[in-house]
């Protein structure tokens, strides 16, 4: 597989200062966004760890325990996440100021055919498939749960007043979980990664619209910032979009 991709984030700037972050590092085909304090800190430590151990196999030393029930890019986004709480951890534990500082996160590992996504919060991903938009992600929210047990609407939820509040975020708690999954891909395949700025404002018929009728990744990702930025995102809104190839 051969990808391209492409990134953007809001240059408006709804709040004093954007506080999501992107890594965007084909030479490991790993894309991660990251949304909340902290976030910068949390996704350099998710890209070092997965670094770190990129060739490394389950019959090898790992820093962490390996799972073996699960595949070597499952462990290796899932200790990533874990490292990159530990880096919010040193940061708090360096600074009272910075005490309650938290990120959501979702991060894409690519191997082949094979797209291992994980996340915290609510940063989201998505595919892009024969023009059908299918969400790789559950929301760790608030609403989210409502929306589950039928108490709200999708609608209804993105105009709550609670719609930011994450029920789970890397925050340096020493119980982080982190939900990992195994998804296909093929040549054709579009994904995205994303802020809630921007599924807050925009949405999955919307994002689905853009995703699927615009062909240069670079207009794209600028055209969906600028669509949450007209629709009054209230936070910044960020996007990382990646084409599959056939090699």
């Amino acid at each position: 597989m051969r990808i391209s991709c492409a990134s953007a984030t809001d240059v408006g700037l709804r709040r004093s200062t954007n506080e999501d972050c992107v890594s965007v590092r084909p030479d490991l085909r790993l894309f991660v966004v990251a949304d909340g304090m902290g976030g910068h800190a949390a996704v350099e430590g998710i890209v070092a760890f997965v670094e770190a151990t990129e060739t490394l196999g389950p019959d090898q030393t790992w820093p962490v325990p390996f799972d073996p029930e699960q595949s070597v890019n499952m462990n290796r986004l899932r200790a990533g996440f874990r490292t990159g709480n530990q880096r919010v951890a040193a940061q708090i534990a360096s600074s009272r100021e910075l005490r309650g500082m938290a990120t959501t996160a979702v991060a894409v590992l690519i191997d082949g055919g094979t797209g291992t996504v994980g996340h915290v919060g609510d940063s989201r991903a998505y595919r892009l498939r024969d023009d059908r938009l299918e969400r790789l992600t559950q929301d760790h929210s608030w609403v989210e749960e409502q929306i589950r047990v039928g108490a709200l609407s999708e609608t209804a939820a993105r105009q709550h007043p609670w719609r930011n509040v994450v029920t789970r975020s890397l925050s340096g708690s020493a119980d982080l979980e982190v939900d990992i999954r195994e998804v296909s891909l093929t040549a054709g395949d579009r994904l995205l990664l994303c802020s809630d700025g921007l599924f807050a404002v925009l949405s999955d018929d919307e994002n689905s619209a853009m995703l699927r009728h615009e062909a240069d990744l670079d207009t794209l990702c600028q055209a969906l910032i600028q669509e949450a930025h007209n629709g009054g995102a209230p936070d910044n809104p960020t996007a990382v979009v990646l084409d599959v190839h056939a090699l």
